[in-house]
């Protein structure tokens, strides 16, 4: 069977043009129609939709900004504030985003009118900056110079303004030393932390003395905002905001009022001031002086106020309370005497003093050239004689002077909440044998019992020391208000032999002893102390040819030091005080130990009469501690521009005469330490209102 065979479609050359011509048209008109779309929705957005589109274009990103949390106050005992928070305009830079560093930083210099020393400062700290931790440029700003920089951002890239808290001391030098200060985060921190709150602007952590101890428990819980910003960094508007979360507040045992009577009491001096509550051992003062201002620092000290700190012959960067080490001269005298009532010696039996006594081949003088006679225990330490101590103590050896010495508190190391403490020496024959490999001499007794040789003491000590013989317990330094604390062990000598001391000590201020200058000008309340002074170096053969005689004719760093320690009231001892002046040398009475102890213990008993007494003081040594400083940092700013070339002169000592001129002829207000300003972060936290 055949099947048919289809007929083949004969397909013309004309057929296929048309086909193709056909499809073609049909593509065409698919494209044309997709194109008129594109074109007309591209005219609809770049005219009708421009503004809302250009918005959307610069706005490229989310990011979520950390808010520096508010550190938690620091109060003193009554509720005042030694630390807080202000409200606080400020400018940082992000090294990163910075494109023209040297650029960038003229232009801030011009709208913040940054001095050229600020300017040094920022440029450093960029170079070794690195990443998104920040550079301070400036803080405490007015809300004009904010506002001059943020309208300009667009030309400043890496800039970073904004607002929020800073540290404030209300009582500024005078707890700088006590408080310490705070500052941005180093990179070696935030190396060990991976905390991006440490690359915060604003951030600031502890960097020395109780900022730094109560770091942590200061530091609250850092807010967080959403914010839009451009690809640049700039804010284009908040999205949601967490508040952060403030730190703990620490109450402190410190009187604010006291501490910083102390601070400017020590005047012109170099020197340091404790106060002891003898119930409890609680610290109400503790300042050392000159100092400097922990605002300062917390701002972002310059190099020209670090250099000057830095080469202050008085140290104003060391904690003399701390660290500080002296020998305690005849400060030691009441302790040692305790050591010889204890070993039976009378208090009734006389040594006669002549002037000098010879111990092996060496003679050793009294500071009295010509003797004071015959002398029993109390004369000796009214007098301060040292021919009796000399002669005693050689009769009961070193080793119990070292163990009462140690009983009273010298050389004991206590636990504090402080970086940084040097504890002091009490020598006896063990010591020296494995610290030198050497056998103890007699005449390592003699200048021991005293407080010369190898003694050493700090402040603290010093103070621990008076507040022990004022109350016969081994009382402990405390800092921290309301913590519980077992009862302090006795000293383990009888309350008669306390007496003895205590009537010995009355009579060095009140008797007509050594100590005359303590004399508190305070109805039925006297004082009872002890008078000392540091021998640092021998007058020499060349110096006494030369005309000198005393502390007054040597360089400062040659002169003797000053001490008192004492306690008040002296027949029911409440506050115990220790004060050193490093290099005083007994020169000025009123700058004096004795008198800056008598004044600093009057203030618990009339604050009003001592203050007044103060601010009269000061008119003469040229205002307050602030506006000494001031003059200081402006006279040493004059001779490095001086040493550059950049003022002639001539210039300068118009200055000069000028700044003279405009020494204060009436005192400053005293700082209100107990003041609130409209900037603080209120509310305040909880836990307040409460020789010789």
């Amino acid at each position: 069977m055949k099947f048919p065979t289809p007929k083949r479609k004969i397909i013309t050359e004309a057929a296929q043009s048309f086909t193709f011509t056909r499809r073609a048209m049909v593509v065409g008109g698919l494209q044309g129609a997709v194109g008129a779309l594109l074109v007309g929705r591209m005219a609809w957005i770049s005219v009708a939709e421009n503004e809302k589109y250009q918005l959307l274009s610069e706005s490229n990103r989310v990011n979520l900004t950390l808010i520096p949390p508010r550190r938690g106050w620091i109060i003193d005992r009554n509720g005042r504030p030694l630390a807080n928070n202000r409200t606080d305009f400020r400018v940082d830079l992000i090294p990163q985003r910075v494109t023209d560093a040297d650029g960038t930083i003229r232009h801030l210099a011009q709208l913040l009118s940054l001095q050229s020393d600020e300017v040094d400062r920022i440029r450093e700290e960029l170079e070794k900056s690195a990443g998104f931790r920040p550079v301070q440029v400036a803080d405490k700003l007015t809300y004009d110079q904010f506002a001059a920089v943020s309208v300009r951002l667009t030309d400043l890239p890496g800039v970073a303004p904004s607002q929020g808290f800073s540290r404030h001391y209300p009582a500024g030098a005078a707890v700088g030393h006590l408080l310490g200060y705070v500052g941005a985060a180093t990179a070696e921190d935030y190396k060990k932390r991976k905390d991006p709150l440490l690359i915060t602007p604003g951030f600031k952590v502890g960097k020395d003395g109780l900022e730094r101890a109560y770091d942590a428990h200061l530091t609250g819980k850092p807010g967080a905002k959403r914010v839009e910003v451009t690809a640049r960094g700039k804010i284009v508007r908040e999205l949601t905001t967490r508040p952060d979360t403030p730190g703990n507040p620490i109450k402190l045992t410190i009187d604010a009022g006291l501490q910083e009577y102390a601070g400017r009491r020590l005047a012109t001096q170099s020197g340091a001031v404790v106060v002891i509550d003898c119930h409890n051992g609680d610290v109400l003062a503790m300042a050392s002086m000159p100092s400097f201002d922990p605002n300062s620092f917390s701002d972002g000290i310059s190099h020209l106020e670090w250099e000057m700190l830095s080469k202050d012959d008085h140290v104003p960067l060391r904690n003399k309370v701390l660290q500080g080490l002296y020998p305690p001269g005849s400060t030691v005298k009441p302790m040692v005497a305790l050591a010889l009532l204890e070993a039976g010696v009378s208090p009734s039996e006389t040594v006669s003093c002549g002037g000098a006594i010879r111990v092996g081949n060496t003679l050793f003088h009294c500071h009295k050239k010509r003797g004071h006679g015959p002398l029993n225990m109390r004369g000796a330490i009214a007098q301060s004689c040292d021919i009796y101590f000399y002669q005693m103590a050689q009769r009961i050896g070193m080793d119990r002077i070292a163990s009462m010495a140690r009983r009273v508190g010298m050389g004991q190391k206590f636990d504090l909440p402080f970086p940084s403490q040097s504890y002091g020496t009490v020598p006896d024959p063990a010591w020296k044998l494995k610290k030198y490999n050497q056998k103890w001499q007699v005449y390592d007794t003699v200048n021991a019992t005293i407080g010369q040789g190898y003694m050493l003491i700090n402040p603290l000590q010093m103070a621990v020391m008076a507040a022990r013989l004022a109350t016969g317990r081994q009382l402990m330094p405390n800092f921290l208000h309301g913590v519980a604390r077992p009862d302090p062990a006795l000293v383990g000598v009888p309350e008669e032999h306390l007496v003895t001391i205590r009537d010995a000590m009355s009579a060095v201020v009140n008797g007509g002893g050594t100590g005359g200058a303590a004399r508190m000008n305070i109805p039925n309340v006297l004082i009872a102390g002890k008078t000392g002074t540091a021998q640092v170096r021998r007058i020499t053969m060349a110096e006494r040819a030369g005309g000198v005689r005393g502390n007054a004719g040597l360089p400062f760093k040659l002169r003797d030091h000053a001490l008192f320690q004492g306690f008040a009231p002296f027949d029911n001892p409440r506050y115990a005080i220790a004060c050193i002046i490093e290099h005083g040398g007994h020169v000025n009475r009123l700058e004096d130990a004795p008198m800056i102890a008598s004044d600093t213990m009057s203030y618990l008993f009339d604050p009003k009469a001592a203050m007044e007494k103060l601010v009269t003081l000061e008119k003469g040594w040229g205002g307050t501690p602030a506006e000494r400083q001031a003059r200081q940092m402006g006279a040493f700013r004059l001779a490095k521009a001086i040493e550059k070339g950049e003022v002639p002169v001539t210039a300068a000592a118009n200055a000069t005469e000028a700044a003279n001129a405009a020494t204060p002829t009436a005192p400053a207000a005293p700082a209100a330490v107990n003041a609130v300003s409209d900037d603080d972060d209120l509310p305040a936290p909880p836990g307040t209102g409460e020789d010789q």
